[in-house]
């Protein structure tokens, strides 16, 4: 028998999902790339830089972590007079002072020299010049104490052979800082590269229209590739900074954490290593971490501030 038509079951109506904006569909996929990345940031940041705080404003101490307890800014304001403080923040700055300098000017012109277009196995020399960079920083600053060995060391050698000064690289307080920017001078080899890519990225024409008026070499340097390569230049100085103000594997290596000769060596990171694993006041090292991370906080700002006007950027306001 056939149905009637009310016997027939109604047909259902189609559901429909919900529907998202194209705009807001591309948001939520861009925080889904990203989760690992904000997840890493929460977890390996964020979260240790808030308990490093926390941990500033407390007594704690590795070796008796039940006594910890809240003490405020005591870290803070034991700092202000404690003299081996000032006298890292002098050795520091000291060094920064020599070593910022000699390192982006020989990365600069290691860069100019190996993207010269009449230079020949350009590949292989850049190779060179990089590779270091990939020897454990332990390794290569042992190789180093060799090298500059006031008796025996190769460059001493080479100086007295040319019948010039054997200064005592590692133990002479006027001579460590030029040391160990030639120890610096090692691992070069990234800011090599990203010269390199600034340097590829001015346009050829520019100084072909600078020789057709007459402008010699230093001039095109000057005034075009000086100015077109500044954000470049801005980088890796910013870079630079941040790794001299955390100088400590090639110190501690160099002197086995003494900071000799007579504390010439003994950089902030420095005596923040010895204040938290040797000394197991942790939560003074903690302050020391972040007296640290507000000076090359500001230091930071401060180039910005001054680079504002004076760095130019292709298609943006100078």
């Amino acid at each position: 028998m056939t149905a009637t038509i009310e016997e027939l079951p109604a047909a259902s109506s189609p559901r429909r999902g919900i529907t998202l904006r194209p705009a807001v569909r591309e948001a939520l996929w861009g925080f889904v790339f990203i989760g690992p990345w904000i997840i890493g940031l929460l977890l390996f940041t964020a979260g240790p830089m808030i308990a490093s705080f926390v941990m500033s404003l407390t007594n704690f101490d590795l070796l008796h972590p039940d006594s910890t307890r809240f003490i405020g800014i005591e870290n803070y304001t034991r700092m202000a007079s404690d003299p081996t403080i000032a006298a890292s923040l002098l050795a520091t700055i000291k060094f920064a002072l020599i070593a910022i300098p000699v390192t982006m000017g020989a990365s600069l012109g290691f860069a100019m020299l190996l993207n010269h277009p009449r230079l020949a196995f350009k590949g292989p020399l850049r190779a060179l010049v990089y590779m270091p960079v990939m020897i454990p920083l332990v390794a290569s600053t042992l190789v180093w104490i060799g090298f500059l060995n006031t008796e025996t060391g190769w460059l001493n050698q080479i100086l007295g052979a040319l019948g010039l000064p054997q200064p005592d690289w590692i133990n002479s307080e006027t001579w460590i800082y030029p040391a160990l920017s030639m120890i610096g001078l090692w691992a070069i080899g990234n800011f090599m590269i990203i010269n390199i890519a600034g340097l590829q990225s001015v346009p050829t024409e520019l100084y072909e229209a600078a020789r057709m008026d007459g402008a010699g070499a230093w001039t095109s340097f000057r005034r075009i590739t000086i100015p077109l390569m500044s954000p470049v230049l801005l980088y890796n100085f910013v870079i630079i900074l941040i790794g001299t103000f955390q100088y400590f594997t090639q110190a501690y290596t160099l002197t086995n954490g003494k900071g000799d000769p007579n504390n010439a060596t003994l950089f902030v990171n420095l005596v923040l290593y010895r204040e938290g694993f040797v000394f197991n006041h942790m939560g003074y090292a903690a302050a020391i971490a972040w007296l640290l991370f507000v000076i090359v906080l500001v230091l930071t700002l401060v180039l910005f501030g001054f680079a504002r006007k004076r760095v130019y950027y292709a298609g943006g306001e100078r």
